[in-house]
């Protein structure tokens, strides 16, 4: 066995691990961490493949800002979790009757996939090679000049989705303070200020 095959066993027994601690652990702050170390597994497994833009990807952008997010959330909430597992315990049949459905289609797909005996001259036929362009750069190629509409477009879709829960989620009440901006930029400074005189030795 060589280091290789090592690392990316002990990558996969770890995955495996963090993963399962990740659903059963009754600490939510617990599960945020254990899915930290899901990521940096994930990470790892990609080094060993090659793709070594894609794994620091994974540690800067869901490590480093998306989980860490999470974790802030979660700690600073007062969520009261044992209600919440209360409720959840209502669904739990419904819950393990879909989660059976989709392990049932699965075993249907993977029972039927065939590979196709040009598939790996097309997957190539798409991407630069290696040989010549390194990965990253492959990468880059294909998102910003082979394909850069179809990058653009996504990031379009993402921040329609981003707007539409914005303006989905968000409530006025009439209890709450808001700031008026056209009011602050047209009021009047000889009407929002007053002068006092103010004579020694006496209060406003």
């Amino acid at each position: 066995m060589t280091v290789a095959d090592f690392a990316f066993y002990c990558f996969a027994i770890l995955i495996l691990a963090a993963g399962t601690f990740t659903v059963v652990a009754k600490n939510p702050v617990h599960s945020v961490l254990w899915l930290i170390l899901t990521f940096l597994s994930a990470a790892g497994l990609f080094v060993l493949l090659g793709a070594e833009f894609v794994a620091m990807l994974l540690i800067i952008v869901y490590v480093g800002a998306v989980m860490v997010l999470f974790l802030f959330v979660v700690m600073m909430l007062d969520v009261d979790f044992a209600e919440l597992k209360a409720g959840m315990a209502k669904y739990l049949p419904f819950a393990l009757l879909i989660g059976a459905v989709l392990l049932m289609q699965l075993g249907l797909a993977f029972g039927d996939w065939t590979v196709a005996e040009g598939a790996e001259g097309l997957r190539r036929s798409v991407t630069p090679d290696t040989a010549e362009v390194h990965n990253t750069a492959a990468l880059g190629l294909l998102m910003y000049d082979k394909y850069l509409m179809l990058f653009q477009l996504a990031g379009l879709v993402l921040l329609v989705s981003m707007i539409g829960a914005i303006v989905l989620t968000l409530r006025h009440r009439s209890d709450v303070k808001r700031q008026n901006v056209l009011a602050q930029m047209y009021r009047d400074p000889g009407e929002a200020m007053q002068i006092k005189d103010v004579k020694p030795g006496q209060g406003l």
